[in-house]
């Protein structure tokens, strides 16, 4: 991969030096950044003026020009002080992934010494003090103590940043390795680890390695301290593990090996609570960690997932380019990773993201069994479904309409899988998460449970057998009916589903952009669809997308076939948990006086719990004797 290396210092430093040394023996041209400085700044340097950023402003847009034209054709040393982090970004704009830095530092006194023994040069120590005063100390730079010998720090600078590889991928499912081609796609150089287990996994990240080509350039380790050593610093390692304790196991193995700054980050599907508590645990020894989502399955992880990262928002900007190069684009070229918050909020969003998954598999299951029921077989679902593209499309919806074309001799395979659901966790948490905050997310509670449901086989042959079935040859409903039904669960969904990240953002101060969240899942991720694009916009302008007049609209359009949906299953003894949920949901948040007056009333009655009045709307506390 072609880079541009900027060596960067106060004056005095030896930039040029190691500079011109570096390019000779990499075979790579040198530029020195002074002289680019535009005819203004060199009359004003010459009359003992300092340059302010207005001055700097243009100079540095022109390196930044020359280091894109030279990565066009080659790499390259571009030699310049850069001692504010402004200044480096402006350098490394749009092309953050092909920049490395080298920091030469050294003391003061040291660099004063240096640069007035030179007989061609005095520098007052006002001037060089101003240039200490100034400089923002580089964390993603490779640090070299001039106190070093040229050829020793030429040696370093190939050890530590041309050598080494840029990022670490811990773990090698199917996950795992996805990732890995993406980024050796991404011209990134990586290092590669699986653990080895005799007789049962022996060199799967060698064997990886030989299986593809983009992979010639990565290295693949099943030793931990030697894959840890071949990382840049501070290393960047990403576990693509199974969730739970193996995280804090691997956790602990790494930790002796790790140096301060050094980042981790759990790209699997974590607790968020769990998540806090390392980050937490590891900032005690001086450990950054960053708790991501992953979302978009195997397909995703190699050709561009959804990102969701969170934790310490500069270990972040640490590895950002990484994630966000790999990642899957929106449509104006966006990347679908951002960062979401502090602590857990990544994992927690991810989880979410995973609830409404459920609920939108769970919504397709219901309406292709409505779909049989009105006679239709798995090629007519499939042509049904492919219809709805036009105004439904969605990435789920488009792999059920392949999985009802698909054969398998001359039956449909759909009709020989066993119908038990599994589940890996995340639906669960997000049922815990939402009664612990409080926030009603039935559909997905309800998807949850339709799984549980179907993992009871044998119980439901039993009671099949106890109890009669009634399913009429005419159901007095349309496609569109359903159409519609499946439209108007899908926003009830969405509502709830937005509604506990904002609960959550509120609840632990995280400060979500709902915005930018539904943005980063209009690709790579299993739940994109047209609706998820929508949100983009609507949650501009609200956190409660059924306050838009637009969604108002098209609930108000939608509940009639909804009713007749739900109500005809219901009369034919057809299972729609999730389609009736989402009309029960909305029929309670649209209650002006519900039921839970009563209920109140009976806490009262046997357990003096109190209730407040409506008459009385100073919040005061009343008890009876109902006796």
């Amino acid at each position: 991969m072609k880079k541009v290396i900027f060596v960067m210092g106060v004056s005095g430093c030896g930039k040029s030096t190691i500079g011109k040394l570096l390019s000779e023996d990499l075979k790579i041209p040198f530029f020195d950044g002074d002289d680019f400085h535009p005819e203004h700044n060199v009359l004003k340097m010459s009359s003992g003026q300092a340059l302010n950023d207005d001055d700097r402003q243009g100079w540095l847009e022109t390196l930044n020009n020359l280091a894109k034209d030279q990565l066009a054709k080659n790499s390259c040393v571009i030699v310049c002080s850069a001692l504010k982090q402004k200044y480096r970004d402006i350098l490394s704009r749009d092309i953050q992934s092909e920049t490395k830095w080298v920091h030469l530092s050294g003391s003061f006194e040291q660099i004063f010494k240096r640069i007035n023994s030179r007989p061609d040069h005095f520098m007052p120590a006002e001037l060089l003090t101003s240039q200490f005063d100034i400089l923002e100390h580089p964390k993603n730079a490779l640090q070299i103590d001039i106190s070093l010998s040229p050829e020793q720090i030429i040696k370093t600078i190939n050890k530590e940043l041309m050598a080494t590889s840029e990022f670490g991928l811990f773990g090698l499912g199917v996950m795992g390795k996805s990732l890995c081609r993406n980024l050796a796609n991404n011209g990134f150089k990586i290092s590669m680890f699986n653990r080895h287990v005799d007789g049962i996994e022996e060199d799967i990240a060698k064997n990886f390695k030989a299986q593809y080509s983009e992979l010639s350039q990565a290295e693949a380790f099943d030793d931990i301290s030697a894959f840890v050593n071949s990382l840049q610093q501070p290393r960047r390692i990403m576990l693509m593990v199974n969730a739970g304790k193996t995280i804090d196991y691997v956790i602990e193995d790494l930790l002796p090996h790790l140096s301060e700054n050094d980042i981790v980050i759990d790209g699997g599907n974590s607790n968020y609570v769990k998540t806090k508590e390392r980050y937490e645990y590891l900032k005690t020894k001086n450990i950054h960690f960053i708790g991501t989502g992953v979302s978009g399955g195997e397909e995703g992880a190699l050709k561009g997932p959804s990102i969701m990262p969170s934790g310490d928002r500069d270990a972040y900007d640490n590895v950002k380019v990484f994630l966000e190069k790999i990642s899957a684009k929106d449509k104006n070229g966006l990347p679908c990773c951002t960062y979401v918050g502090p602590e857990g909020s990544g994992h927690f969003i991810k989880m979410v993201h995973n609830g409404v998954e459920y609920v939108e598999m769970q919504l397709l299951a219901e309406v292709s069994t409505i779909l049989e029921a009105l006679g239709q077989n798995p090629d007519d679902i499939a042509n049904t479904l492919e219809g709805w593209r036009t105004t439904a499309s969605s990435y789920l919806l488009e792999i059920t309409t392949a999985i009802f074309r698909k054969k398998e001799g001359d039956d449909w395979l759909v009709n020989k899988i066993l119908d038990k659901a599994g589940n890996k966790g995340t639906g669960n948490w997000t049922t815990i998460a939402s009664a612990e905050l409080g926030v009603p997310s039935t559909l997905i509670a309800s998807a949850l449970f339709s799984r549980y449901i179907s993992f009871y086989k044998e119980e439901r042959l039993q009671l099949h057998q106890n109890f009669r079935t009634i399913v009429s040859s005419e159901m007095n409903i349309t496609t569109n009916d359903v159409l519609e039904a499946y439209q108007f669960a899908r926003i009830i969904n969405h509502y709830q589903g937005f509604k506990l990240i904002a609960e959550a953002s509120n609840k632990f101060s995280w400060n979500l952009n709902l915005s930018e969240i539904a943005r980063i899942w209009t690709n790579g991720c299993i739940i994109r669809s047209t609706l998820m694009e929508d949100l983009v916009e609507i949650f501009k302008e609200t956190t409660n997308i059924l306050t838009n007049s637009e969604l108002i609209e098209h609930i108000n359009q939608y509940k009639p076939s909804a009713k007749k949906v739900v109500s005809q299953c219901v009369l034919n003894d057809i299972t729609t948990p999730a389609l009736g949920e989402a009309i029960q949901f909305l029929n309670g948040i649209t209650t002006t006086y519900a039921s839970a007056n009563i209920i109140q009333a009976q806490r009262d009655y046997f357990g003096a719990h109190t209730y407040q009045r409506l008459d009385d709307d100073s919040g005061k506390s009343y008890h009876t004797n109902w006796n």
